[in-house]
């Protein structure tokens, strides 16, 4: 009831990309998601392409340019593929746009309506950090494939075998990565009234290479929750500056999407094509691992197999496991995590998690 900004959810990724339409096949086929709507030339949208993919309550809208100059264009030209817009679902779209700007937001849209034959859309949008942007919609009142504008569209391939036909039901957290991080959290409290819900700073979040600071806000439900990660002072380059600087500054690192089986989603997912972070066998064999997280529902051998990730909190334990960059630069990248009472990051696992990403760097020659 006193919440100044209440949020429904994640409402959409929205990524700009070199190749939509390719784009769109991958998550398709890689991530198992369902093409639901899309918008281009052939339906009023003259110089931009978009595919909406859907799995489950997670949603992503690919937007690509057709012709040069374009904001799309521009945005991938300078940031590679990426993220330019984490969308949330507000039930009151201006009270929402009018108490972020009295806190300072920088708006970039004001509310405004579009509507179809489908019904009516309401949506503003506030800056965040870096060239991201949130923005604010309430689509209570709509009741096509997406926004008015977009068309209805056929899936690309038939849905993954597996049960109910989806890799992963949500959108768990979205992480960013900035140059400031205290100043982004102290953003979300201020703006839309998040709270902190976990920090994680020192021998927490370090290796022997390198260091970063992590804190994460999150709206009251839970629903959504945003991890901000900043770089610290290491002896080489952290997984952070390497993001900052070939994206070119502040944005979305990885998603993590929460799946139900994550040993299935994970099978397909390599079969498909998807390269995931390697975890050395040390890790699965040290008693020390084995006695923290105790009985979990797949045994310890089924894991190791699938370089899955386990950690324990209070609350109860969960799984996850990273992919590798999914795009030409070492930026963007997934997570995917299956919980069982626990509401943690996974804390327990970072050691192993940044020794890995190391790897990778070195392979990249950019540790």
């Amino acid at each position: 009831m006193n919440d100044v900004f209440p949020v429904n959810g994640m409402d959409a990724v929205v990524f700009a990309v070199g190749n939509a339409k390719q784009a769109a096949h991958y998550y398709s086929t890689a991530f198992g998601m369902r093409l639901a709507a899309y918008r281009g030339p052939e339906n009023g949208s003259p110089d931009e392409v978009a595919y909406v993919l859907e799995s489950g309550s997670a949603r992503f809208e690919l937007r690509g340019s057709v012709r040069p100059g374009t904001a799309v264009a521009e945005h991938v030209a300078a940031h590679g593929d990426g993220v330019i817009d984490l969308a949330l679902d507000v039930p009151d779209v201006p009270a929402a746009y009018r108490h972020a700007l009295a806190q300072g937001a920088r708006g970039l849209a004001e509310p405004y309506v579009v509507e179809d034959e489908h019904g009516k859309v309401m949506v503003a949008a506030i800056a965040a950090y870096g060239e991201t942007r949130h923005t604010l919609v309430d689509r209570s009142g709509y009741h096509g494939p997406y926004l008015p504008g977009y068309s209805a569209a056929e899936p690309v391939v038939a849905a993954p075998d597996v049960k109910n036909g989806r890799l992963f039901q949500a959108v768990d957290h979205c992480v960013g990565n900035v140059e400031r991080m205290d100043e982004w959290v102290e953003f979300y409290e201020r703006v839309m009234g998040f709270t902190k819900m976990a920090e994680f700073i020192g021998d927490d979040i370090a290796t022997n290479y390198s260091a970063l600071m992590s804190k994460v806000v999150a709206d009251g439900s839970r629903k959504v929750k945003f991890p901000l990660n900043e770089p610290a002072v290491g002896k080489r380059k952290s997984q952070i500056d390497e993001y900052l600087e070939f994206y070119g500054g502040p944005g979305v690192q990885h998603i993590a999407l929460a799946t139900n089986d994550i040993l299935a989603t994970v099978d397909y997912m390599r079969k498909a094509g998807v390269e995931f972070l390697d975890t050395p066998d040390s890790y699965y064999d040290d008693p020390e691992l084995r006695a923290r997280i105790g009985q979990v529902r797949a045994p310890i051998e089924e894991l190791k197999k699938r370089r899955i990730l386990v950690d324990r909190d209070e609350d109860g334990y969960l799984l996850q496991i990273f992919t590798k960059p999914v795009v030409d630069r070492p930026t963007v990248f997934f997570e995917l995590i299956e919980r069982h009472g626990s509401l943690g990051f996974g804390k327990g696992n970072f050691k192993a998690l940044f020794e890995a990403i190391e790897r990778e760097q070195e392979r990249r020659g950019n540790l």
